[in-house]
C-alpha cells in the first residue's frame, strides 16, 4: 500500500485563492476525494461543489480527513501548516514555496514530533496514476506502470514520467520531495515505503546539486540493500560551485553536495547512474 490511493480523502488549505480553485478543479477531475476546503473568515462558502470551512478544526468536526493540502501563500503557510498538525491530520503536502528556510525547520521538527509527515514545501505533490493525485502535477505525462519515481525537481519528475510511459514501463507512484534546503520527508523516508509498496517494482531517483540528501541514501543503501531495482539521475553536473540553481537547495559548497559527488557515492552504493535522462528506461530493463 502506498501512501494515498482512490480512498485517500483530501482537504485543501487555501481553497478559495486562484490557485487553490484551479488546482481542486483538476484534482477532482482526476478522481481525487477532495473532501473539504479550509480558508480562515470564507467559512460557509462553496467551490466547486466543496464545503470550505473557517478552520481545519471546523472541517474535522464535519468530515474523516486524511491527507492535507497547502496551497497558501509563503507568509500564511507555516499556521496552515501547524493548524493541519495540531488537528492529527497525517500527511500534509505542502506545495508553497519561498517559505524562509527557518520556518520550515520549526514545522519539519514539530510535525515529527507529533507524528505526521510532511511531503515539501516547493513540491508538485503525489500521484498514483488513474487513481488520484494530491497537487499540481500535470496528469497527462503519467500512464499506469510498475516505476516509482522519488524526485527533487518537479520539471524533470514531468519529463522522466513522460519518459517512461513512452516506453512502456509506467508509473506506480511519482513524489515531489520539493527542492528547498530542508525538506519535511527526504529519499531515505520515502524508499523505505516505496520498498514495502507492492505496486512499485522498481524506483527511480532524481536528485540534483546541492545538499547531501543523495549521499545519505547512498549510505542508507550501502548499510541495508534494497529489494527492489533503483536507478539515479543527478541535474547539474555543469553547475558552478556557490551559485545557486533553480531550486534553493540547489547550491554546491565544497565537494559534498556537487552531482559527481552524488554520482560517485550512488554508484559506490550499488545503485545505477544514468548519464541523461534518456538513458533511465534502458538501465531499468537491464
Amino acid at each position: 500500500m502506498g501512501l494515498v490511493s482512490s480512498d485517500t480523502r483530501v482537504l485543501i488549505q487555501g481553497i478559495t485563492g486562484r490557485e487553490g480553485r484551479l488546482h481542486t478543479k483538476e484534482m477532482m477531475a482526476y478522481g481525487t476525494k477532495v473532501v473539504a476546503g479550509v480558508t480562515p473568515g470564507k467559512g460557509g462558502e462553496k467551490v466547486h461543489g466543496i464545503p470550505v470551512y473557517n478552520s481545519v478544526e471546523d472541517a474535522l468536526d464535519e468530515h474523516h480527513i486524511d491527507a492535507s493540502v497547502v496551497l497558501v501563500p509563503a507568509r500564511y503557510a507555516p499556521d496552515a501548516v501547524y493548524e493541519a498538525i495540531d488537528g492529527g491530520i497525517k500527511l500534509i503536502i505542502v506545495v508553497t514555496e519561498h517559505i524562509p528556510v527557518h520556518e520550515t525547520l520549526r514545522m519539519v521538527t514539530y510535525a515529527k514530533y507529533k507524528g505526521s509527515m510532511i511531503i515539501g514545501p516547493n513540491t508538485p505533490g503525489i500521484i498514483v496514476p488513474g487513481e488520484t493525485k494530491l497537487g499540481i502535477m500535470p496528469s497527462r505525462y503519467f500512464k499506469r506502470g510498475t516505476v516509482s519515481i522519488i524526485s527533487r525537481s518537479g520539471t524533470l519528475t514531468y519529463e522522466v514520467a513522460g519518459l517512461l510511459s513512452n516506453s512502456g514501463l509506467g508509473i506506480a507512484t511519482a513524489i515531489g520531495i520539493g527542492g528547498d534546503p530542508i525538506v519535511g520527508t527526504d529519499f531515505s523516508d520515502i524508499i523505505c515505503l516505496l520498498e514495502r509498496d507492492e505496486r512499485s517494482k522498481s524506483i527511480v531517483i532524481i536528485g540534483e546539486i546541492g545538499g547531501d540528501m543523495e549521499e545519505r541514501l547512498a549510505e542508507r543503501v550501502s548499510k541495508n540493500p534494497l529489494s527492489k531495482k533503483v536507478v539515479a539521475f543527478i541535474a547539474g553536473k555543469e553547475a558552478p560551485p556557490g551559485k545557486k540553481m533553480g531550486h534553493a537547495g540547489a547550491l554546491i559548497m565544497g565537494e559534498r553536495g556537487s552531482a559527481w559527488n552524488k554520482i560517485e557515492a550512488l554508484k559506490e552504493a550499488g545503485v545505477p547512474v544514468a548519464v541523461t535522462m534518456f538513458d533511465i528506461p534502458k538501465l531499468l530493463e537491464s
